[in-house]
């Protein structure tokens, strides 16, 4: 069975609270709930893990090697400014789907460029929280035909 292993990046935990007009009113535990079930549907473990902290992230990838198939990733601000989180994920050598709740390339021109999206095997982004769902689809749907540690 595939484990995937969820990290939810700086600012993610106020998800519902901080500006839910430009990224909603669902709160990161929903968005978790909603993944976990959806994984249960789908034949499939799920973990969680977020943080503010760039080094959290960077030692959860390498970690997540010897247990899981495969990552869902919403790095948040990081997207934008952390080579060290692009090399993680390059390094980790996990496949990785970038999410994010908005569209960033509609946005401010600082957000345009995503360090992470070329170590990514692609990228949802814009459908708010429902995005996290479509990242496990694709994701495992990607392990499927290129094969699981199941």
């Amino acid at each position: 069975m595939p484990r995937i292993l969820f990290l939810h990046g700086p600012n993610l935990q106020a998800l519902g609270t901080r500006e839910p007009g430009v990224y909603g009113r669902v709160t990161l535990d929903e968005v978790d709930t909603s993944v976990a079930s959806l994984a249960r549907e789908l034949g499939c473990e799920v973990e969680f893990l977020e943080s503010a902290h760039e080094g959290v992230l960077i030692d959860a990838l390498y970690q997540a090697r010897e247990r899981c198939d495969g990552v869902v990733i919403n790095p948040g601000g990081l997207t934008h400014t952390s080579v060290a989180l692009r090399d993680a994920i390059a390094g980790a050598g996990l496949p990785t789907v970038e999410v994010h709740v908005t569209n960033p390339s509609a946005r401010e021109p600082f957000r345009h460029t995503s360090l992470v999206a070329g170590v990514a095997l692609g990228t949802v982004a814009g459908f708010g929280a429902e995005g996290y769902r479509l990242a496990l689809r694709g994701l495992l749907a990607r392990l499927g035909a290129d094969g699981a540690r199941g």
